[in-house]
């Protein structure tokens, strides 16, 4: 074995590479001190250090795969197994000019000795994780399992940590050894949408809790409950644009939306806009039939200034005696 390897970044061997401090996955890590080697981990899209690697998988899947038959993954390993001896390690390389076989045998002595056997069994955990997309589902297999909706989180990594039971089940969990969130019965197709009828149970929306609001404010909750379910009906794209303008009613004129709801029942008028109309105008023909209060200054309406003659005014400008 090497004392470097040269590796893609991965998720199931780096978490992150934080400007050249390396956090790799605690499996991953476990191995690699087990082997005592170090890493070259490359950098994202960059050609030129794994460019080398992703031509020799290339070559090996448009010189040996393609269009290749195989009844299973025995025969197939077998196959390439040959390939391996009169091409793949055989065949003069285009740059180098020299077999592969043979640059190995000159770089073996270089080489260390794997001393002993690594167990993955005792190492690896049942536990695995993947990636919640942004619809609720995670991929497995080649098919895509549903999460409950809400799972997903922008703010997050949005791993969760599945696990293959016996019977053939996957379970999902926010937490390694938390609460199982979703289980299915594992698919043996392909490109499969395995979905639980649970998980697509919206929760409470702006709508719900605004409706909620709104039926709690009248006396007549039934009536109020045929209104809204009528403003859905006609307004689906925009019910929440009509439950704001009746919200807006009510705390603007909420002694008149009884009376107001009674009238629109009774003309058959499906708006909000029209429920509004209707409670203006009851609070206008209120208004109307009150009377209008007296200013402060008409409480001394019934006094009346005394009238003096010119004579008066005159006698008190010269100085005279006022009579």
């Amino acid at each position: 074995m090497p004392e470097e390897i040269v590796y893609d970044q991965d998720a199931l061997i780096s978490v992150s590479e934080n400007a050249g401090d390396l956090l790799f996955t605690a499996e991953f890590d476990k191995y690699r001190k087990f082997r005592d080697f170090q890493i070259y981990l490359c950098r994202k899209s960059d050609p030129e250090s794994k460019g080398k690697v992703e031509q020799v998988v290339k070559f090996v899947k448009n010189n040996f795969l393609k269009s290749r038959e195989f009844k299973d993954i025995e025969a197939l390993n077998h196959q390439a197994t040959k390939w391996l001896e009169r091409t793949g390690n055989h065949k003069v390389h285009h740059n180098t000019k020299k077999r592969p076989s043979e640059v190995y045998t000159l770089e073996r002595k270089h080489l260390r000795k794997v001393s002993s056997k690594f167990s993955f069994e005792n190492t690896l955990k049942p536990i695995i994780t993947r990636t919640v997309q942004k619809d609720n589902v995670i991929r497995f297999e080649s098919n895509r399992y549903s999460v409950p909706i809400g799972t997903y989180d922008k703010r997050t990594k949005n791993i969760v940590y599945i696990e293959i039971t016996q019977d053939d089940h996957l379970l999902v969990r926010l937490q390694e050894d938390g609460e199982v969130i979703a289980r299915h019965v594992i698919s043996s197709q392909k490109g499969q949408l395995i979905q639980d009828s649970s998980h697509i149970k919206r929760p409470s929306t702006k709508k719900d809790k605004l409706r909620k609001e709104i039926e709690t404010t009248f006396k007549d909750r039934e009536l109020i409950s045929w209104f809204l379910d009528e403003l859905h009906v006609k307004y689906p794209r925009h019910l929440l644009d009509q439950l704001k303008v009746l919200s807006k009613v009510i705390d603007n004129h909420p002694t008149f939306i009884d009376d107001a709801l009674e009238k629109v029942k009774l003309l058959n008028l499906i708006s909000a806009n029209d429920f509004r109309d209707i409670a203006y105008s009851l609070h206008v023909e209120a208004k109307e039939r009150i009377p209008k209060a007296h200013n402060k200054s008409d409480k001394y309406s019934h006094l009346k200034a005394a009238e003096r003659s010119e004579d008066y005014y005159v006698n008190v400008l010269t100085g005279g005696k006022k009579s």
